[in-house]
């Protein structure tokens, strides 16, 4: 933008000048000055002024938007190093690929889905990156992480397509996992999804939101690995491509000051900015563009607005009144996306014909070349140059706005479009049209046909291709699984207290913290454990911890805690090990997600173990475990004060019945409600040799109580049931006559005990289960029955007798969960915590969801048939 340009727009600005000739001489020494001591002269004095003005109580700070305009000028882009026209060549390829691959699909089997528009504007932004930026993992660079916009995930296969990695078989099994392998191909996730295709992609991006917060969460871990001298990733950047609808979700912005604090000038956000969300426009009446970098700036990103394309650079010059800036600035994006979606003589009349000086800009332009004139995001150049200022930004993330236009290249069947998000059919005109609109060799029966094109292998442009990313060190994206194995202790050397308790009052997220500490002193295991809290650590014993291992800060403690003195004093330190996440649940679940697929991500296994209120868990960040599970995560999530009657006073929103629920539909989840100690250490140590010696893509969610109770020891020989998930505890009362079973689990089994022990005393024999894990029980069942054979808790309960009671501290639908594989003919009721949570003592809750121990005896005698 020249200087007459920024005159022109300053004036308009500032039309109620009172003294204008004052005001020249102050704009002409910042122009001297900028002209003779450079840019950073002119940063250091307006800083100087801003703050002089705070100090006068001016009442001014500077405005967070700029110009609507490109922050990189013309005079400041690198020579761009690529060979611009096959670059184009094979940007134009992988629309077409993306395209034929999505309409196929659809004129096959109408209801697959799939998405053309938002890969065709986002084209050139993965392009860029692939040919010049996004570095793949190999001997001599750790790799860089790369978060893809669900949507274009048909671009990247396509890409894979001309790299080799896909065959034409494959792309024609796009969104047909089930039925690919019929046919000898591979079928292709709808999106990024690493447990549905595990070689190729790395991170799950398609739940709106997730994507964002989980790079800069892992951005932050490769800074951790860093800093505590486990792993050196300084040369690696975190990639984000993503939408501006996207930007919509609170996930998208919550963690924004996050990664200005913590200084993360390893992470790059690109911003698709279409205008255009799934129904029509991000902001109908506003800009998106303005929004976001007002958002950005005012968190401390570092922000480049990619607008315009290079054709436009000749229109700035020309412009000496700043026409063009003083129209984009009244132009709403609902008006450009209209833009967008008509031809050249529609906007040559309807913008540069808003006055004369934008129509005689626009004069001697054909109307052809108006209607190709690019937006920003659709410029190699451009966007090379603002890939390249974003790579070598030190101090703060940076955010790339690129304009783009949704569905660009498609014309008139979805440029632009309020439907074009769902366009997934083209008619063979459109085809034509898209065809000569990207120069694409091909016969007009090929393009209306949808062949796949591949160039020969030694054309330029596939000698290009490879070579570029074999500079990058392979092809992206790739997932590795490739780490050493983490020995794991013997279970005596740090649970023996636990398997031995002897009757000792503990509850099991005290054992748990023990557990941890000694675990943290392993010299191989010790410094793989992450421990991570979301500012609770103290709530859960964990105090201890803060001296032993330290609390990880980028910039180690600059400060003197108020408990300096104590033996529990808070400490933070550049290579502390726990993660205190502060209050934000979606922030730590995120940590948990970096460190639980380090193993993949950086080839170093690490053991995160997420400790918090269970109730804030599956209720509350669900969607990103769901998202963990899918990038087959390896961890511990641990929901302490469990259960709806443990934690007695805290009420409705604290109280949790219905984790275990929802981690039951997880598949690589396993799921226990520990009662024990011993069944604590069981478990823990179950799930250190399945995640770091097997390798197993699997976690584990273990619920822990606060309530202090008798701990016997471990019965002999159990371990192997409290893994399958469930054992026989032990027997009271008779042994002849009338006889009956329980089962609980978690904290209500202490209840079941005492249940068992009143029935006896009516001289009524009793077994007694603790039921460990009901959704392995309910795993077991069905896996089981497929083979038509008995379920484990059919087994285990063969040798005991009369009607079943199970009880839980959680909603009944849990222990329902196995009532399919119960002892045929034995009748089986369960009572559990449905409803809402309240507050009061733990035995008045108890009592009043009836899982307390006259409740569980009440239901046992109304089963037999006995009045109580």
């Amino acid at each position: 933008m020249n200087d007459m340009t920024q005159q022109s727009h300053f004036t308009q600005l500032t039309a109620a000048d009172t003294n204008p000739t004052e005001t020249q001489e102050w704009r002409d020494a910042l122009l001297s000055l900028a002209a003779t001591e450079g840019s950073a002269r002119v940063r250091q004095i307006l800083d100087e002024l801003a703050r002089l003005a705070r100090t006068q109580r001016i009442g001014w700070q500077p405005e967070l938007n700029t110009p609507y305009i490109n922050t990189i000028g013309v005079e400041q882009q690198p020579v761009f190093p690529g060979d611009l026209a096959i670059e184009e060549r094979l940007a134009s390829l992988m629309r077409w690929n993306a395209l034929a691959m999505v309409v196929r699909a659809n004129q096959a089997y109408g209801e697959l889905g799939g998405h053309i528009a938002s890969y065709a504007s986002a084209a050139d932004l993965f392009e860029t990156g692939f040919n010049h930026f996004f570095h793949a993992r190999n001997a001599t660079h750790g790799g860089d992480l790369v978060f893809f916009q669900p949507h274009s995930a048909p671009g990247v296969y396509a890409r894979a397509y001309l790299e080799g990695r896909l065959s034409e078989a494959d792309l024609m099994h796009y969104r047909q996992e089930i039925t690919a392998p019929e046919s000898g191909a591979r079928g292709l996730s709808s999106y990024p999804h690493p447990w549905l295709m595990p070689d190729f992609w790395q991170f799950p991006t398609g739940s709106m939101g997730i994507g964002p917060i989980s790079s800069i969460y892992h951005a932050r871990f490769m800074r951790y690995l860093t800093h505590r001298q486990l792993l050196d990733c300084g040369a690696r950047k975190v990639w984000g491509v993503f939408g501006d609808g996207e930007m919509d979700e609170p996930e998208s912005m919550s963690a924004l000051t996050l990664a200005a604090r913590e200084k993360l000038d390893n992470l790059v956000w690109v911003v698709n900015c279409n205008l255009q969300r799934l129904d029509g426009p991000v902001r109908g009446n506003g800009r998106i563009i303005d929004e976001l970098e007002k958002l950005f700036a005012g968190a401390g990103w570092d922000v480049i607005k990619l607008v315009w394309g290079s054709d436009w650079d000749g229109l700035f010059a020309r412009d000496t009144t700043g026409a063009l800036v003083r129209a984009f600035a009244n132009t709403v994006d609902g008006q450009m996306q209209t833009f967008a979606a008509k031809d050249g003589r529609f906007n040559r009349d309807n913008f540069f014909g808003q006055n004369p000086e934008l129509a005689a800009l626009a004069q001697g332009m054909t109307d052809e070349q108006i209607d190709r004139l690019k937006r920003g995001g659709h410029d190699l150049v451009k966007i090379h140059a603002a890939y390249a200022a974003a790579s070598a930004h030190t101090g703060q993330p940076t955010v790339i706005l690129a304009q783009t236009k949704k569905g660009y290249g498609m014309g008139s069947a979805g440029q632009g479009k309020m439907t074009t998000h769902s366009q997934k059919k083209l008619d063979e005109t459109d085809l034509i049209e898209f065809r000569n609109r990207f120069n694409l060799p091909l016969t007009d029966e090929q393009a209306k046909g949808l062949e796949f094109f591949k160039p020969a292998d030694d054309s330029p442009e596939m000698h290009y291709l490879r070579e570029h990313r074999a500079a990058l060190g392979g092809a992206l994206p790739q997932r590795e699984t490739a780490c050493t194995v983490v020995p794991v202790p013997a279970i005596d050397r740090y649970a023996q207290f636990a398997l031995k308790a002897d009757g000792k009052e503990m509850s099991t997220t005290m054992a748990f913290v023990r557990m941890l500490g000694t675990l943290l002193k392993e010299q191989e295991l010790g410094p793989r454990i992450v421990p991570i809290v979301a500012d609770e650590a103290r709530t859960f014993g964990m105090a201890n911890l803060f001296k032993q291992v330290g609390i990880y800060s980028s910039v180690g403690q600059r400060y003197a805690p108020e408990d300096i003195g104590s033996v529990l004093s808070y400490r933070e330190a550049l290579e502390g090990q726990i993660l205190e996440e502060g209050i934000s649940e979606a922030g730590a679940i995120a940590s948990w997600t970096a460190a639980a697929t380090s193993y993949s991500v950086h080839g170093l296994a690490m053991l995160p173990f997420y400790i918090y209120y269970s109730m804030f868990g599956f209720q509350r960040v669900g969607d990103a475990i769901w998202a963990a599970a899918d990038q087959r995560a390896r961890g511990f999530l641990l929901g302490a004060t469990s259960g709806r009657t443990t934690l007695s006073g805290e009420g409705l929103q604290h109280q949790d019945g219905s984790s275990h629920l929802v981690a039951a539909t997880i598949p690589n989840c396993k799921a226990y409600d520990p009662a024990f100690a011993g069944e604590l250490a069981v478990i823990i140590d179950a799930g250190m040799r399945e995640m770091l010696v097997e390798q197993q893509d699997v976690f584990y969610y273990v619920t822990l109580m606060n309530e202090n109770y008798a701990n016997p020891d471990l019965p002999e020989g159990a371990a192997g049931g409290v893994l399958r998930g469930g054992y026989h505890f032990g027997s009271y009362g008779p042994q002849g006559g009338e006889r009956v079973t329980l089962l609980g689990s978690g904290a209500i089994v202490t209840e079941v005990v005492q249940a068992a022990q009143q029935l006896a005393d009516h001289n009524i024999g009793v077994d007694v289960f603790s039921i460990t894990s009901w959704s392995e029980l309910a795993r077991d069942g069905m896996a089981q029955e497929a083979h038509g054979a008995d379920a484990y808790v059919a087994q285990l309960l063969a040798a005991s007798a009369g009607s079943i009671v199970a009880a839980t501290d959680y909603v009944r639908a849990v222990p329902e969960s196995v009532r399919a594989f119960m002892p045929q003919g034995r009748r089986y009721s369960t009572l559990g915590t449905d409803g809402f949570g309240r507050s009061d003592t733990r035995a008045a809750l108890r009592s009043f969801f009836k899982v307390d121990a006259e409740s569980i005896v009440a239901r046992a005698l109304a089963d037999m048939g006995v009045k109580a």
